[in-house]
């Protein structure tokens, strides 16, 4: 079973404690890789550590749990909320971010668990699909859309790829709402939003590759992966390699 990583953001001393040590991660094939207590910090953590799976209180000091989910785009979806609030306007922004669950405090520890391997599944999973044979030199995207809004979106994305854009972009220059376009996106190419992203940044930078003459910490920024360390994570989730012995063997 593949090994995910897992950050916590929560604000309670001891409910964080609680979360890292009391719960069975390992059963689930999960690794806490880092903590933090406020929502600057865990901006900064996520950030830095790319993980696999988020879960964080949604009332932070400093910025609240979704602000802070929103800065970082490329992760959203792999979200679990906790809240001890009911809340509605948090809950509908929940919901057009796109976060995996919404879960009220207090909440059994084995219903989170529950929660949670079955992201880690849905992620398992997506990171199979994603894998391509090896000595692969481009990933077979979809094509040939009946349906003028994704074209448009697929041309946003061969326009913009290198900047840091995201499905909110994206959304905005067509004129749709983040939640319509997520589930239109998904049912028009049969990969989400994200996938699509990342796909042809990665044909991108195999293209710059194979031109020769760009070092592989020029090619993430210039494909639209500002963090190196995230494009070699994705690039190897694709390719089984990282860019460098990619490279090597073109």
């Amino acid at each position: 079973m593949e090994t995910l990583s897992l950050v916590i953001i929560e604000d309670e001393k001891i409910m964080l404690e609680e979360l890292v040590s009391t719960i069975d991660w390992a059963s689930i094939g999960l690794t806490v890789i880092g903590t933090a207590e406020d929502g600057i910090k865990g901006e900064m953590l996520i950030k830095e550590s790319n993980p696999d799976i988020i879960i964080t209180d949604i009332r932070l000091p400093l910025q609240d749990g979704l602000t802070m989910v929103s800065k970082c785009p490329l992760l959203d979806q792999n979200v679990l909320v906790l809240s001890g609030y009911t809340d509605f306007e948090y809950t509908r922004k929940a919901i057009q971010l796109g976060v995996y669950d919404y879960i009220e405090k207090p909440f059994d520890d084995e219903e989170l668990l529950k929660v949670c391997g079955q992201l880690a599944d849905k992620i398992r999973e997506e990171h199979k699909n994603e894998k391509q044979e090896e000595g692969s030199f481009h990933i077979n995207l979809p094509t040939g859309f009946h349906n003028h809004q994704i074209s448009c979106v697929v041309n946003f994305i061969k326009e913009n790829y290198e900047k840091a854009i995201g499905l909110s972009d994206a959304a905005e220059a067509i004129k749709l709402s983040e939640n319509h376009l997520s589930t239109l996106f998904k049912e028009v190419t049969g990969i989400n939003f994200l996938q699509y992203l990342n796909a042809y940044r990665l044909n991108m930078a195999i293209d710059l590759m194979k031109e020769g003459g760009v070092n592989i910490s020029e090619i993430a920024p210039r494909c639209g992966f500002q963090n190196p360390g995230y494009f070699a994570k994705i690039f190897k989730r694709y390719f089984g390699m990282t860019p460098t012995q990619f490279r090597d063997q073109l």
